[in-house]
């Protein structure tokens, strides 16, 4: 059986994470490792709800050690972890609050104080490579959260695949700070994984507001690597906070608009990255947006095409991965993307994608933050009709409409457009379909 270290690369001294103001080693992390590894009930799956990127990695890495499952989910609402618990109902919950989120789940608390000083030899765990260590759930932005499971060979793959790029942007292993949660399939490979398999290091913490970012790189060593979104990025840009040097950014999420692009690079002078993939599929390519439309798939690689579909293969794919998006193949390790296949709408036999409107939407002047989505058909019959949800304080709706009129086809234009204080985005950016469904129920008159 092939198998690799739990911690490929293993340097005792070479630092791995920044907390509280100090550095940690390699060797510290895997004595916490395995420290907590000895604590954990004899069980299946836990749940990773540790907030701390620092506790939830050695949680994470603990559960690997003991052939553990992560369920790593994108909501931790009571109702929805009532709802995993009930399809896992062996799962423990890890976590660094004091008490459990829910009574009725086993817990162990992560987090303990100081860090294991023994000087006895570390006896590292090998793992098999199809070792399934995480299931991770969808986010809901297009329904119900789906689970997808990832092997320990195929996650180390990837980060390795991923650091090389990266590296090579910046010219060398980074410091790494996250604003994105490390529960995300986003943000555990970019912000866990990268730095632990790439021989970086990063910062336990995930700053939301732009003053605490700018103290959260202020902390760490250069270089910095700022693993972000577009809707984080688009706030730092409008707070006009000074930020300590950053060598480069990477976003993912959602679509990063060349506009923002732009600006992100003229006020960090770095070079901006962004990352194609998904929660089934994990990173795959990367462009640098300013430079133009086309993405590269990382080295390992490549796409192919039978007629509509187009899939990902790779050595550490264990079958071909499909994409859920259309896209213009250029050559197998290059394409374009032109539109996810649950974002494409039909409307009168004219196409067009939610995401793109989307992009046009929030680069009207005025407008702080919007969506467009589709009105809930009363029957399969029914023709898609759009309408749009907008925070712009200064601007009516009858204003934005003008503007998007001269953007895009009639036929494209919400009805209605409806103005509200705010939306109700998820630590990634995100609104879940039932975030929308309840924006429908709340806004918009029954049909009568």
């Amino acid at each position: 059986m092939n198998t690799l270290p739990l911690l490929p690369g293993y340097v005792a001294t070479q630092a791995i994470a920044y907390r509280n103001q100090r550095t940690i080693s390699q060797a510290e992390f895997m004595r916490d490792v395995l420290a907590l590894a000895k604590r954990l009930p004899q069980t299946g799956h836990v749940f990773n709800m540790c907030k701390d990127r620092y506790w939830f990695s050695v949680a994470l890495f603990a559960s690997i050690s003991r052939g553990v499952v992560s369920l790593l989910q994108n909501s931790t609402a009571p109702e929805n972890m009532a709802a995993l618990y009930a399809d896992f109902p062996d799962a423990i919950c890890l976590g660094e609050q004091s008490s459990p989120m829910l009574e009725q789940m086993p817990y162990v608390v992560v987090a303990h104080d100081g860090h294991a000083a023994s000087e006895t030899p570390l006896d590292m765990p090998l793992i098999p490579h199809v070792q399934q260590i995480a299931r991770i759930f969808t986010s809901g932005s297009t329904g119900r959260p789906q689970a997808h499971s990832m092997t320990f060979w195929r996650m180390h793959k990837c980060a390795i695949a991923e650091a090389k790029r990266m590296w090579n942007v910046v010219g060398g292993p980074c410091s790494v700070l996250g604003t994105v949660p490390p529960q995300h399939m986003f943000g555990l490979e970019a912000t866990v994984l990268l730095p632990i398999f790439g021989g970086g290091l990063f910062s336990a913490r995930q700053p939301f507001f732009p003053a605490d970012v700018a103290s959260a790189l202020a902390e760490l060593p250069e270089p910095r690597l700022l693993v972000s979104t577009p809707f984080h990025l688009r706030k730092l840009m409008d707070a006009q906070v000074a930020l300590p040097r950053i060598s480069a950014v990477l976003s993912a999420t959602a679509p990063l608009s060349l506009e923002l692009a732009k600006e992100v690079e003229a006020q960090f002078a770095a070079p901006t990255v962004e990352i194609y993939g998904s929660t089934e599929t994990g990173a795959l390519a990367t462009r640098r947006t300013v430079q133009g439309t086309e993405w590269e798939t990382y080295s390992g690689i490549t796409l192919e095409q039978d007629y509509d579909q187009t899939h990902a293969r790779a050595d550490h794919f264990d079958s071909p991965q499909a994409l859920n998006d259309v896209v213009e193949l250029l050559s197998p390790t290059r394409f374009q993307l032109l539109g996810r296949n649950s974002d494409m709408v039909n409307i009168v036999g004219k196409r067009s994608s939610l995401a793109y409107l989307n992009q046009l939407l929030l680069n009207l002047p005025g407008v702080d933050d919007g969506v467009f989505c589709l009105h809930e058909a009363d029957s399969v019959e029914d023709a898609q009709r759009l309408l749009a949800f907008v925070v712009a304080p200064q601007r009516t709706s009858t204003e934005i409409l003008t503007l998007l009129r001269q953007l895009v086809d009639p036929v494209f234009l919400p009805r209605p457009l409806v103005c509200i204080d705010n939306l109700p985005r998820d630590a990634n950016g995100k609104l879940a379909a039932s975030t929308l469904a309840h924006l429908r129920a709340t806004h918009l008159a029954p049909k009568t």
